[in-house]
């Protein structure tokens, strides 16, 4: 048996050696005949056919003529340049116009009039708005309604050249792993009506959110997606395989930024978030009705007292050491509800309406509980000592005294 294996293994040596050696003389043999007739070159495209569709494709089929770009105007006034350094009123005023892209969806079309959904820090403060359909048609919208709290905006157009209209599906019913499609203008029109892909990463996830200046402005509860959401794409739509839109792109992660321990950051891929689609049909909703979401406000500036330190806490608010949660006031305006109580700069409120604040999330969440009209009991904290008030809401939230919810840009 022995002697048998060997023979076998050297056979087969020897006649791979033997394949080897002929391929060798043949490779040799047709280099040295190279055809001159360049036209034995040519070829041609196989007319064989290759269903390549997706359910990604058919979804995508189903709403790209219903996402939009959007592009909001403001024009100010602006000073020269010394002007603007020295704070003089004296100079030459001239106008500059300041532009802001962003996505929306048309989701309902009634006879010659067509409705868009957006987010609203895409046309906050914009005093014109144009909307791109994907056949590259301009139209010039109207604002219907907006709400800086949740970030939505409506906005309506002619709807002689809308060929498409999305629907919306149930957001309670997405389940986490599933595919989900964005689709918008990132970086603006010129990448109008780009698809990624992705999953829902998850499916109720509560995020803080801060304004243009980072400062922490409470919490919202959004989808969370591993698709890319790029500046430009808020307002556009989160959509599922069946083309359905189940959320409104709002913003994303880019990084963690830095804290007063370290001046590193971490660069963060795959973390966007979206509004659920039945929170944007309430306030859609709404807004379509009013023009607005009537909300109380109390007029006031302020910080988290966890952002203040442990000797300011002592030396400046003189609070107990007891008291390590709460908001810090620091500027109360004319029109606030809190100066005929006398709340003043450097006071803590530390609950509203029998609710405890532990920052300023908290205290949004407790005060939109309520109405404009309603008295409600607010405990803070003045020199040291804690004192009560009653207070009662007479004044409306809007965009100068509301911080608008997004952390993205547009």
């Amino acid at each position: 048996m022995l002697k048998i294996f060997i023979i076998a293994l050297l056979g087969g040596v020897l006649g791979g050696g033997a394949i080897v050696g002929g391929y060798t003389l043949y490779q040799q043999s047709e280099s040295s005949s190279v055809t001159t007739d360049n036209s034995k070159g040519q070829t041609s495209v196989s007319n064989i056919k290759v269903n390549v569709s997706t359910q990604s494709t058919k979804a995508f089929n189903k709403i790209q003529n219903a996402v939009v770009s959007v592009e909001a105007y403001s024009t100010n006034s602006s000073s020269d340049s010394l002007d603007d350094i020295f704070g003089s009123e004296s100079g030459s005023s001239s106008s500059s116009t300041s532009e802001s892209e962003g996505s929306g969806v048309i989701y309902k079309r009634t006879g010659n009039t067509a409705f868009i959904v957006t987010n609203n820090h895409v046309i906050s403060g914009s005093n014109k708005v144009e909307v791109l359909l994907n056949s590259g048609k301009k139209e010039t919208a109207t604002i219907v309604g907006h709400d800086s709290v949740t970030d939505l905006a409506v906005l309506k157009i002619n709807a002689q050249n809308v060929k498409q209209v999305a629907s919306f599906g149930n957001s309670d019913n997405i389940q986490v792993g599933q595919t989900a499609l964005a689709i918008g203008s990132p970086l603006g029109s010129t990448y109008a009506t780009s698809l990624t892909q992705g999953i829902i990463s998850a499916k109720k996830r509560t995020i803080d959110t801060t304004d243009s200046s980072g400062v922490n402005t409470g919490q919202t509860t959004v989808i969370q997606t591993d698709a890319a959401i790029n500046p430009g794409n808020s307002g556009g739509p989160l959509v599922n395989l069946s083309g359905q839109v189940i959320g409104i792109n709002s913003m994303k992660l880019a990084n963690t930024g830095t804290s007063s321990s370290t001046t590193s950051t971490t660069s963060v891929e795959g973390m966007g978030f979206a509004i659920p689609s039945n929170e944007v049909v309430k306030v859609i909703n709404l807004l379509v009705k009013d023009g607005k979401i009537k909300r109380p406000a109390l007029g006031i500036s302020l910080v988290d007292l966890s952002y203040v330190s442990t000797s300011d806490q002592k030396s400046v608010l003189k609070l107990p050491t007891s008291v390590t949660s709460g908001v810090v006031v620091l500027k109360v305006s004319s029109k606030s509800p809190l100066k005929s109580a006398g709340i003043s700069k450097y006071d803590v409120i530390t609950s509203l309406g029998g609710k405890d604040v532990k920052g300023l999330s908290s205290l949004r969440e407790a005060l939109y509980n309520h109405k404009i009209g309603d008295t409600v009991e607010i405990k803070y904290y003045h020199d040291g000592t804690q004192k009560t008030a009653n207070i009662k809401l007479t004044l409306e939230a809007n965009d100068t005294n509301t911080t608008t919810s997004s952390s993205s840009g547009n």
